[in-house]
């Protein structure tokens, strides 16, 4: 494979990821993620928005000290103090980068009323002060798709000229289609100064469901960096994911004869360890990843696979790091073997996380008759998003339902503190719902409540998912019990979990900032 045709994976989970509604990850989470993306041989990693928050910094200068292969990026608005504060961060870094933007579409330019020269003086002044402190300098003209062409190349030069080493065009609102997105890259290629000197990057949204089209048109085009993020995780309708433009240039490698240099046995294990930190699951349908990907439902498809896998399948399960064969899991299974079935569904786990998820594992098969995979991923979110130090944590619940009404007793534990109280509601999870917001009074308006039955039978787990708001923010809880009631429960203190934990990051970082503050 020649230079030419290697293709860059830069991966934003931690950086545009962790903007979608509700997905905050902890520190914890943001340096695990980081050290499965380097390993997993993502080239870039943009841990995140270091003048954000004093979290957002923490985290980026982590990562950097301790990333092995991967360049470590921040972001940065067009302005000095962000610059500087990204290099602060990432400095450390064995491969560092600073990647710098700023609007250019007439709409973005109106918000901080700058004309065309104005912006221009902008990109060429923080572009230069960027690469006089990193060699390593990208920039991004936010909304590139609904720039003005002529202005788009002008300020493409501009940057270039500066010092930047790679340009990335940014499909913002998911506006585009692959024939433009390919015509966009050759266009700027073929116009602008210097172009051949560099990397053009791509970073394209979800909006109208085409990120990964529009993302390998630009490739083909002769982009030579992908933006994206595990489980196409990001703002609105998400970003093109990493998963999907990997595997579909190793499937079609005749007509995209590129390498990334990823890892792809890793894709299951990432993926599903992204979902239980984002609090985002995986839909059944997801391409790649999804609990159906490589399920088979037609008699005439489970015919044809059994004849012949290739049939129905493009690519096999263990492509990804599923591996094809079964451990019959059930409460005679010890620790060796709950371990290789972790390690074949993506888990890598050390002696004391082995030693709390097999007593969690052992309390389930003795309450199912079969322990599924499914089963054993929702008990590692469940014990991802539920931890001993959280704030809130549940002792005991106990709750009578019926045609006389529905009651609840609860008890919490509250900063170390045991609190019970009894409520009742409308049914039994808003009877559990009113006993929590009596042991923790909040403001925060439940957004979504959704069950979904990890497995099939009336023994079966259920996972609950909860989204809440409180004055902005968003936040997630996930949890999983084969009673149904205890998850709800479970994922509504989970989310208010999230909830002080982003409460005290406000309290400490100060009002949110705007992408266009001077």
């Amino acid at each position: 494979m020649t230079q030419e045709n290697r293709v860059l994976i830069f991966d934003t989970t931690l950086r545009d990821g962790e903007q979608s509604p509700g997905a905050t990850m902890s520190h914890a989470e943001k340096l695990e993620i980081a050290q499965m993306l380097d390993e997993m041989g993502v080239d870039i990693i943009e841990a995140g928005f270091p003048i954000a928050s004093e979290g957002d910094f923490a985290a980026v200068s982590e990562i950097a000290k301790q990333a092995q292969s991967a360049q470590i990026c921040g972001l940065a608005r067009a302005q000095f103090p962000d610059i500087d504060r990204c290099w602060e961060a990432v400095k450390h870094a064995r491969r560092p980068r600073i990647h710098t933007f700023i609007g250019t579409s007439p709409l973005h330019r109106a918000i901080p009323n700058l004309d065309m020269d104005q912006m221009a003086e902008r990109i060429h002044a923080t572009v230069s002060h960027a690469r006089n402190l990193c060699d390593n300098v990208q920039w991004s003209p936010m909304d590139a798709t609904r720039t003005e062409h002529d202005y788009l190349c002008r300020v493409v030069e501009i940057a270039i000229k500066a010092g930047a080493t790679t340009i990335n065009i940014p499909d913002t609102v998911g506006y585009t289609a692959p024939r433009e997105s390919a015509d966009l890259i050759r266009m700027l290629l073929e116009r602008v100064p210097g172009a051949d000197q560099i990397i053009f990057a791509t970073h394209c949204h979800n909006d109208l469901g085409m990120a990964t089209a529009n993302a390998l048109a630009a490739v083909e085009a002769g982009a030579r960096q992908i933006e994206c993020t595990i489980n196409g995780l990001g703002e609105r309708a998400g970003n093109t994911a990493l998963e999907e433009v990997v595997m579909a240039m190793r499937v079609r490698h005749d007509i995209m004869p590129y390498d990334t240099g990823i890892d792809t046995t890793k894709i299951i294990g990432i993926s599903r360890r992204v979902a239980a930190v984002s609090g985002f699951p995986v839909q059944y349908n997801k391409a790649i990843v999804g609990k159906n990907a490589f399920l088979h439902e037609s008699g005439i498809h489970q015919d044809g696979v059994l004849k012949n896998v290739e049939t129905f399948e493009i690519m096999r399960p263990a492509d990804i790091g599923l591996n094809e064969t079964n451990i019959a899991m059930g409460k005679h299974s010890g620790r060796a073997a709950l371990r290789a079935k972790l390690r074949d569904l993506g888990y890598e786990v050390g002696d004391n996380q082995l030693k709390d998820v097999f007593v969690r594992f052992k309390a389930l098969a003795d309450r199912k008759k079969e322990v599924y995979d499914e089963d054993i991923v929702a008990l590692m979110q469940d014990s991802a998003a539920n931890t001993g130090d959280d704030h809130l944590q549940v002792k005991h619940l106990r709750v009578i339902c019926g045609s006389d009404g529905q009651s609840a007793d609860l008890t919490l534990i509250v900063g170390g503190e045991e609190k019970t109280v009894h409520a009742t509601g409308d049914g039994p999870v808003d009877a559990c719902f009113n006993a929590v917001k009596q042991i923790f009074p909040h403001q925060a308006r439940l957004k979504l409540y959704q069950v979904h039955a990890v497995t099939e039978g009336t023994d079966a787990q259920a996972t609950v998912s909860v989204r809440m708001e409180e004055d902005g923010r968003i936040v997630n809880g996930q949890a999983a019990d084969t009673d149904t009631i205890l998850a709800s429960v479970k994922a509504y203190v989970g989310a208010l979990n999230h909830l002080i934990m982003r409460r005290t990051q406000a309290g400490t970082d100060g009002k949110q900032i705007s992408m266009y503050s001077h």
